[in-house]
C-alpha cells in the first residue's frame, strides 16, 4: 500500500501533551493520527461530538421574551398580524428595489 506524508500545524504545548499521552498509550504519534484518520474514513464521521456554545444573544432574547409581562397589552387580531406582515414585506421589497437587488 502506497503511503503519503502529511504536515499538520499544531500548537507547541498541545503537541508536547499529545506526544506524552501517545507514549503512555504505547503508540507513536503517527500511529495515533492513523487511528483517527481510519476511524473517520470507516465511520464517515468525526468520532467525537463537535458543538458550539449556545448563542448568548439569542438565549437572552428568548429569556426576555418569556419573562415579559404581557398582562396589560392588548392581543393583536389575525388581521392586524397579517397587516404587519404585509407592511414588513412591502418595506423589504422597497429596500431591495432601492439597492437594485430586484
Amino acid at each position: 500500500m502506497a503511503q503519503t506524508a502529511m504536515t499538520v500545524r499544531v500548537d507547541n504545548n498541545i503537541k508536547k501533551q499529545f506526544d506524552a499521552l501517545c507514549e503512555q498509550f504505547g503508540m507513536s504519534v503517527n500511529a495515533a493520527v492513523n487511528v483517527f484518520i481510519n476511524a473517520v474514513v470507516r465511520t464517515r464521521s468525526i468520532p467525537f461530538s463537535i458543538s458550539a456554545e449556545e448563542d448568548q444573544t439569542r438565549k437572552r432574547a428568548l429569556e426576555a421574551f418569556l419573562s415579559a409581562d404581557r398582562s396589560n397589552r392588548p392581543e393583536m387580531t389575525l388581521d392586524e398580524i397579517n397587516e404587519e406582515i404585509r407592511k414588513a414585506r412591502q418595506e423589504r421589497k422597497e429596500r431591495l428595489a432601492k439597492e437594485g437587488k430586484i
